[in-house]
């Protein structure tokens, strides 16, 4: 399985997945290893980062699935710090690569302010990653769904790329995107993370 047919299937088959229950569906194996293995597989071994992914916990699935690399030395969760993910909007057959900031920790926080909150840090962010803002054009995404967790998705974004369907059989691309948005996540901690954004 390539990553790009793996984020493919993620995209095309969610919505009506998410009719079905969610235990030991085979949609739910391609998020949490199918494309999660096969990100490993480009990162490679000597990377020293993490892959995970996620379809919901339990008898629900998630409103917003997603598939995460995380560098270890900033955070292992989608909870805090930040990291880079592949989102699928519920509205549309696309994709979003994204660099993120963590969401769940900044409602914890913030509360009702959290999107707010996320949104300036990214605004910052963003101006410390302003040498990727060509590569990595993204200021901005929507995934289509209501709630806590996808706004906050969508507040905390910081930089990355959308992808139509068509644009998933293009591997060379995928890989060469993938490289940026990393390469894009080492400059932000060797700027000093969420620390470069002024309190």
């Amino acid at each position: 399985m390539s990553l790009g047919h793996a984020l493919r299937r993620i995209a095309e088959e969610y919505p009506l997945a998410r009719l079905e229950p969610p235990a030991n569906h085979p949609l739910g194996w391609v998020i949490r290893r199918g494309a999660p293995d096969e990100l490993r597989r480009l990162l490679g071994p000597q990377a020293g980062l993490l892959v995970k992914g996620s379809a919901g916990r339990g008898s629900r699935w998630a409103a917003v699935p997603w598939i995460a690399v995380f560098d270890p030395g900033v955070t292992t969760s989608a909870t805090r710090g930040y990291y880079l993910v592949y989102l699928f909007p519920a509205d549309r057959e696309a994709v979003h690569l994204s660099l993120a900031q963590g969401t769940v920790a900044a409602i914890r926080e913030h509360g009702p302010g959290a999107q707010a909150s996320l949104r300036a840090s990214g605004h910052g962010l963003r101006a410390a990653l302003s040498d990727f803002a060509e590569r990595l054009p993204e200021r901005a995404i929507r995934l289509g769904t209501e709630g806590d967790l996808p706004g906050g998705y969508e507040a905390a974004h910081i930089l990355g790329l959308t992808y139509g369907l068509d644009d998933l059989g293009d591997e060379r691309r995928l890989t060469e995107d993938l490289a940026a948005g990393l390469s894009a996540y080492r400059a932000l901690r060797a700027r000093g993370g969420l620390a470069a954004v002024p309190g």
